[in-house]
């Protein structure tokens, strides 16, 4: 029975041994995805589009309010001199303003929301690709998160080598 016990501890001391040697050869990253992508070149460009794309539709939204916002201010300025069915009529035009606003604000709300997501998407896959280009040519074994890591020397960080590659087109 000694000398399994024996074994056993010259097992466990080899493998104590070693496994700070398995850990040395790894090289670690570490990038700041979210100063990345805030800094990427074409982050600019696609908020200016989307804003083309989307201003004739979010200018009808705005005239809607406009027009919704007056309609209450006459009705609560006139409401004493109006008969029962002015106001009822006024009142009927300002649901169906209210009704038009909500389902061309939702509907320009949603598609926006999708088109972001997808230009998010697009820059996300450039960024990755530049994390993968920059990974193999620095030799790199692990890249993480900068959120994730309590504490990295800065020579870790590659955060600039990669937004320098995003901008150069990987």
């Amino acid at each position: 029975m000694k000398p399994l016990k024996k074994v056993i501890a010259t097992a466990a001391l080899m493998l104590a041994t070693l496994a700070p040697a398995a850990h040395a050869e790894q090289k670690i990253a570490v990038i700041d995805m979210g100063a990345v992508i805030a800094q990427h070149p074409e982050r600019e460009a696609v908020a200016q589009k989307m804003e083309q794309d989307f201003a004739e539709r979010i200018a009808a939204v705005r005239s809607l309010q406009e027009e919704l916002q007056e309609l209450a201010q006459k009705m609560q300025k006139d409401a004493a001199l109006m008969s029962d069915a002015q106001k009822t009529e006024m009142e009927r035009k300002g649901q169906s303003l209210q009704a038009d606003l909500q389902l061309k604000g939702q509907a320009l709300e949603e598609d926006m929301q999708k088109r972001q997501n997808d230009e998010q998407r697009k820059i996300l896959m450039q960024v990755q690709g530049a994390i993968q280009t920059v990974a193999e040519q620095g030799g790199y074994d692990i890249v993480l998160e900068a959120r994730s890591v309590v504490f990295a020397d800065e020579q870790h960080n590659i955060s600039a080598k990669v937004l320098e590659a995003v901008t150069k087109g990987n």
